[in-house]
């Protein structure tokens, strides 16, 4: 098609993307290797006008459209050498979305077409398939981001004060009957979620993937939806099926209110890999504007290096990859208000030339960046390429999930024997993998469930996995869950099990919540929601992978509720400063002791017994805090996996009185002074406080 109306001039190379300035756009796209780039713009109807930009600087080809106002509908379509061979994959017959559009009109509709080459040739992906794509594609839209922000202020809590809740935007609310507009931004910011949330004690929800994405075809025909949202081709765009009326403001609204009510925002985001897949995958964007430039290829450049599993990887030694995930994290921060990310199968990022390095181009890009420097950073702190596991590896300001403490964790209450030193070490914050190069103790985000895995009431529930919705005969997921049904697998009426299976939830959520770091709860687990023991509901968009309202455990959500107040009530619990049993200045006493139940001090025989089923820990500010930080008194936790036992309680230094304050065998609370030798029921945490005299 011939452009017969549009008036494009030279416009800018900077910014990229689409820019609307109050009198026109201009349009912005790099493509190293392209030939020609043409701007497609598209009217309500969808008929298509085609004008090629016309200049080229730095490989940013752009072009200004004067008169254009937001709204506008548009693509490109990028000519170039089709060779496979050598890493080129140009097919013009196919619409792109632009990289940097901060709106989209839907998602790519299934067909054979958005592939650029012949499906189901004999050449497979070296041929090439001239159908025009663009009714399958959904267009970029010129925004106006503007937002009326109005007394909008960042919470900013310190890591210390955080505590995280992960879930899913319409996972949250598609069960409730009584949220208008249910499974979308602002359904996720409304009254009662807030409320749920505030009561709980949340400061921080950490949202699955809400970056445009794409649905799996092979999910598609098999009737199910890409449901975490792990497949981003859109890295500025809000994904169009959480929004009510298709506008990015509703995003920004949910921000806001999240703000108001004192709690941060944290983006799960894929810059590990994109939706386009390997080389039989679709052509959306990167692979038709320069498949070279923005992938990593293999030796052989027909085919990509594959370190996320997914097909494909970013390459950040490119610098307009690494230049559009900079540009796509500032993007959210200033303009979208969101307050942190988590940074699926990190250990990608870091690569670079292949191997892993904590110094590499995207952590210096990201330490030196003012504007990004300043948030929360999370890394997942591994990938499935060659040398991928990275705990405890990466700089300063990130914090990392800590999937050590998940499986330790539930061992140590699942009655694993040998456990007692694992339990230690992440009771007081996991500083063999931490404690290095300045960082605190609040840099390992702790957690015993995650949206990948079972539930908390899974984990009591089943001992192996049930995935057969996912329709891949169960053999998709993890199958080293370390968990126990307690006899019988799945939902049961027997009142004894339910009450062990009850007991071990209340356990393995105080010891996430009583333990130094930074604590994450997964969505639901408060309630006691289950996914039918399906560990891997990554496709399941239905009841199965969204939270159950109406099943909710109230007596769980009251206890989850306190133990989250008791962990706010005593900063002894959320240090900044790792505990290593280093006496303190002020008074000689160690920062941290570990106790047998008659209250001598643990052996190096105690620690190797593989019996040993009890633990105790007297806390205190850490040794070298300063004078303005410190504060009086001390925390003694005793974690009890073996049976009912008593307790020998520290003697107390100063005059003051040890309270009980917190018991995992009780649903209600309890606050009352502690005698010398304390009862501890069988399968059950205890947590004691010193009072002192004044």
């Amino acid at each position: 098609m011939k452009n017969q109306a549009v008036t494009i001039t030279a416009g800018r190379p900077t910014p990229l993307g689409a820019s609307f300035d109050g009198a026109g756009v201009n349009f912005a796209v790099f493509s190293q290797h392209g030939e020609r780039v043409v701007l497609c713009l598209f009217d309500k109807r969808g008929r298509e006008t085609r004008v090629d930009l016309p200049e080229r600087e730095g490989h940013v080809w752009h072009g200004y459209v004067p008169g254009m106002r937001p709204g506008q509908r548009y693509g490109f379509r990028v000519h170039g050498p089709w060779r496979p061979q050598e890493g080129h994959r140009f097919n013009a017959n196919k619409l792109l979305i632009d990289p940097y559009a901060k709106q989209l009109t839907g998602s790519p509709r299934p067909h054979d077409a958005l592939c650029a080459y012949r499906v189901g040739h004999r050449d497979a992906d070296l041929s090439f398939d001239r159908r025009d794509s663009a009714q399958y594609m959904p267009k970029s839209v010129v925004v106006d981001p503007s937002f009326a922000w109005g007394d909008d202020c960042p919470p900013d809590r310190s890591w210390s004060d955080t505590v995280i809740y992960e879930t899913h935007v319409k996972g949250m609310t598609a069960g409730r009957d009584d949220i208008p507009a249910r499974g979308t931004y602002l359904a996720m910011a409304s009254d009662p979620m807030l409320d749920h949330l505030t009561k709980l004690g949340i400061t921080a929800v950490e949202l699955l993937p809400v970056h445009a994405f794409n649905d799996d075809r092979f999910l598609l025909e098999k009737g199910l939806r890409n449901y975490w949202g792990y497949m981003s081709y859109g890295f500025f765009a809000p994904d169009p099926r959480y929004m009510q009326a298709g506008d990015i403001a509703e995003f920004q609204q949910m921000v806001a209110r999240f703000h108001k009510a004192g709690i941060e925002v944290i983006l799960d985001v894929v810059y590990n890999h994109t939706a386009e897949g390997n080389q039989m995958g679709p052509t959306l964007s990167f692979r038709g504007l320069d498949n070279a430039s923005y992938y990593r290829l293999a030796e052989d450049p027909r085919y990509y290096v594959d370190d996320a599993g997914t097909g494909n990887v970013l390459n950040l030694d490119s610098p307009f990859a690494l230049r559009l995930v900079m540009d796509s994290l500032r993007y959210w921060v200033q303009v979208m208000h969101v307050d942190g990310f988590r940074f699926d199968l990190c250990s990608v990022l870091g690569r670079t030339r292949g191997a892993f390095d904590r110094d590499g181009p995207f952590f210096r890009a990201i330490r030196q960046d003012p504007v990004l420097n300043r948030v929360k950073l999370i890394a997942e702190p591994w990938d499935v390429g060659p040398g991928g596991y990275q705990l405890g590896a990466y700089p300063a300001p990130f914090t990392e999930w800590n999937d050590r403490f998940r499986d330790q964790i539930r061992a140590f209450w699942r009655g694993d024997p040998g456990r007692i030193g694992k339990l230690a070490k992440r009771i007081a914050g996991s500083a063999a993998r931490f404690d290095h190069d300045g960082r605190p103790a609040t840099s390992s985000i702790n957690f015993v469930a995650a949206h990948d895995g079972f539930t908390l009431m899974d984990t009591v529930s089943y001992a192996d996995k049930h995935n057969e919705a996912n329709g891949e005969e169960n053999r998709d997921g993890h199958n080293h869950n370390l968990s126990d049904n307690m006899g019988v697998e799945g939902p049961t009426d027997d009142p004894a099990i339910r009450a062990r299976r009850d007991r071990r939830r209340r356990n393995l959520m105080t010891t996430l919540l009583l333990s130094q770091g930074t604590p994450m709860i997964l969505g639901g687990d408060e309630l006691g929601n289950s996914q039918g023991g399906n560990n891997n509901a990554y496709a399941q968009d239905n009841p199965i992978g969204w939270i159950d309202w109406a099943n909710a455990d109230p007596d769980f959500l009251a206890f989850v509720r306190r133990v989250v107040a008791f962990r706010r009530a005593h900063p002894i619990l959320r240090q900044k400063r790792f505990l290593h049993s280093r006496p303190r200045k002020e008074d000689g006493l160690p920062d941290l002791f570990w106790r047998c139940a008659d209250g001598r001090p643990m052996t190096h025989d105690d620690w190797n017994d593989p019996e040993l089923r009890l633990l105790t820990a007297e806390m205190r500010m850490a040794s070298g805090t300063p004078e303005y930080a410190a504060l009086p008194g001390a925390v003694f936790l005793v974690f009890n996996n073996g049976p009912e036992v008593r307790v020998s309680l520290p003697e107390t230094v100063r005059r003051g009185t040890w309270r009980r304050q917190l018991d995992s065998a009780m649903v209600h609370d309890i606050d009352r002074p502690a005698s010398d030798h304390e009862l501890i029921a069988a399968e059950s945490i205890v947590a004691f406080t010193l009072q002192l005299d004044p």
